[in-house]
């Protein structure tokens, strides 16, 4: 056959997904009705369906469908919906009616896997969390574990928070945190084990700068708490510098930091410092606490 006898190649159309779309999709898999239908499925060389990928203990979502690099590079272009300003968030999309009357006051920055958020919820039924990641898969992971464990609880008869409380978006902390969070709206910031940047030229990029702390400040409430946490002890320690020499931030005591009982679940909640504890790795946390507004100079 020649080249000129060739079959002429059909290229399907790919069209992404909308953001409604996608919760459409999210519904109708979460659907009591579409989990009673699911057959079972032979075993096949295609990617897993998204059924399959709850297919794992409880039903719940198995992170084997949706590892990712361990970071993702916070100044690249990425392709993220973003409000304007906090009043056009709709949080409703995310919390139901629970949002009713609250708003979010712990925001995890680069939750990952979620592990913080999911021993968060039930301690603290009555605020609103969300957990703030960048990969794609990652976030997605969260948000169909929240959706699993909501599902979980009211086929319980759990009718009271089940795991309302919590959302995850996909989203660049280092560049719109502002659009969601008015000034002194939260009341626990996390960073646990974020991308240490090693190289110098890169430090700019650290999660914890002095810039950033500026943007930390206003939408943290005075007596707010920033928890940070890392098993790389150069990071540690940049990171209190940083947050020392803010004259908003002051690092709590000892006996503060064992009095809350937060402050215990940044070791050990999450799945990297878990991974640290296997392989006996150290870490280095320290605490922060918001300072009140400087009163303004007299005229």
């Amino acid at each position: 056959m020649t080249s000129t006898d060739a079959p002429e190649l059909i290229r399907p159309e790919v069209r992404r997904l909308g953001a409604e779309e996608v919760q459409e999709l999210r519904a109708q898999i979460f659907a009591p009705e579409a989990q009673e239908n699911v057959e079972p499925e032979e075993k096949s060389d295609e990617p897993p369906s998204k059924m399959q990928k709850l297919d794992g203990p409880k039903g719940l979502p198995q992170k084997k469908y949706y590892r990712q690099r361990a970071h993702s590079n916070p100044h690249s272009d990425h392709d993220i919906d973003y409000p304007r300003n906090p009043a056009e968030m709709d949080w409703h999309k995310y919390y139901g009616d629970y949002s009713n009357g609250r708003k979010v006051e712990f925001a995890d920055i680069g939750c990952g896997y979620g592990g913080l958020l999911f021993k968060l919820s039930p301690m603290f039924p009555e605020s609103l969390m969300l957990g703030i990641e960048l990969r794609v898969k990652v976030s997605d992971f969260v948000m169909d574990k929240i959706a699993a464990l909501r599902l979980q609880a009211l086929e319980a008869g759990d009718t009271c928070v089940g795991f309302k409380n919590l959302a995850c978006i996909r989203s660049n902390a280092m560049k719109y945190l502002p659009n969601y969070f008015t000034k002194g709206q939260l009341s626990k910031m996390f960073f646990l084990y974020p991308d240490p940047h090693f190289k110098k030229r890169k430090h700019k990029w650290r999660i914890i700068t002095r810039e950033m702390l500026g943007e930390y400040a206003y939408v943290l409430r005075p007596g707010g708490i920033i928890y940070t946490i890392s098993d790389v002890e150069e990071l540690s320690q940049w990171m209190v510098k940083e947050l020392s020499r803010h004259p908003l931030f002051e690092r709590l005591t000892d006996e503060e930091e064992k009095a809350d009982p937060v402050t215990a679940l940044i070791y050990e909640s999450t799945e990297e410092g878990q991974k640290v504890t296997r392989n006996k790795g150290d870490k280095f946390a320290a605490v922060f606490r918001r300072l009140p507004d400087p009163e303004p100079a007299e005229q």
